[in-house]
């Protein structure tokens, strides 16, 4: 069970999607340790959620798998927000790839793209701090706070 304390849980569709660190980018989110929040009293519209997954082969299949779970109502009490695409290497992704991760993001209500962050190998974010964010990740965290302030 978990408590409703959080404004939005980031699920990671598997190990080292990046949930841990966007909670520590965005106050008052929590990371869910990879698997659906389930409220001890459901919300009366469910429970504010982003799934994560690299863009790896095996991440987006992670990811596909999470969809289809949500998709077919065996999460109850879930309100996905959309799927956040972590770039599991630096530059572009392979076309096969990049068409898969199409095909598994028209599975979620909206889909963000995070670019690859060179300095989170050595230096993983502690704290919220915009600057020296790349463009994408900042759309994310601004897009994810007007979501919960909706809900």
């Amino acid at each position: 069970m978990f408590p409703h304390n959080a404004s939005v849980w980031w699920v990671g569709a598997h190990g080292g999607a990046g949930e841990s660190t966007f909670a520590k980018l965005l106050p008052g989110s929590a990371e869910s340790h990879h698997t659906w929040p389930q409220p001890a009293t459901p919300l009366p519209d469910g429970i504010p959620v982003v799934l994560t997954a690299r863009t790896s082969l095996s991440g987006l299949e992670s990811a596909r798998s999470a969809l289809t779970q949500w998709a077919s109502g065996a999460v109850p009490g879930v309100h996905l927000l959309g799927l956040a695409l972590v770039s599991d290497a630096p530059g572009k992704l392979p076309k096969p790839l990049k068409d898969f991760a199409h095909l598994v993001g028209g599975g979620a209500p909206r889909t963000w793209r995070v670019p690859w962050m060179e300095q989170w190998r050595t230096d993983p974010p502690t704290a919220p701090d915009p600057r020296g964010m790349p463009a994408e990740l900042r759309k994310l965290i601004k897009s994810v706070q007007a979501l919960i302030q909706k809900s």
